[in-house]
């Protein structure tokens, strides 16, 4: 049984957080998919997780490809695991079901905390996720290092 760690945003650029939990969870053996709510954004990461890191490259690909199923991390817009992820990431709010959270060995969402409205679709994520029984945590970064400062246990 998985569960959902949302990451406050308030230092550091998505992408560079998004390339961060993306390798932890390569190196965890786990395929990732990362979902956004519109094109715009799967490219906009697409193009930004080829320049990062700097250091090296964070294989990954768009779905809809003749690879999907080869992906280490696939970006889309879809609820499918063509690459058969056991992490989910979403970005800009994209909507999590609380049986991908028990599905999957880990859901993080990314949100802004810059921007009211996300961080408001954060706060009814968190709600309708711990309401249906999923274990949750709360990250932010707002010290200057993350750290976790609210955490919700599994009902079952």
């Amino acid at each position: 049984m998985g569960a959902a760690y949302f990451y406050h945003l308030t230092r550091r650029s998505l992408e560079i957080t998004l390339v961060v939990l993306a390798s932890k969870a390569q190196e965890a053996g786990w395929r990732v998919a990362v979902r956004a709510r519109s094109e715009e954004m799967v490219e906009r990461l697409d193009g930004q997780l080829w320049l990062r890191p700097e250091d090296g490259f964070l294989p990954h690909g768009v779905a809809g490809g003749p690879h999907d199923a080869e992906q280490p991390v696939l970006l889309t817009t879809g609820t499918d695991r063509a690459n058969g992820a056991t992490c989910l990431m979403s970005v800009e709010g994209a909507a999590i079901s609380p049986d991908e959270v028990t599905a999957m060995d880990r859901v993080c969402v990314l949100f802004d905390g810059h921007d009211p409205g996300a961080v408001e679709t954060a706060r009814a994520q968190w709600r309708g996720l711990t309401e249906a029984g999923c274990a949750a945590q709360y990250w932010s970064e707002e010290s200057g290092s993350w750290e976790m400062k609210a955490e919700a246990e599994a009902k079952g």
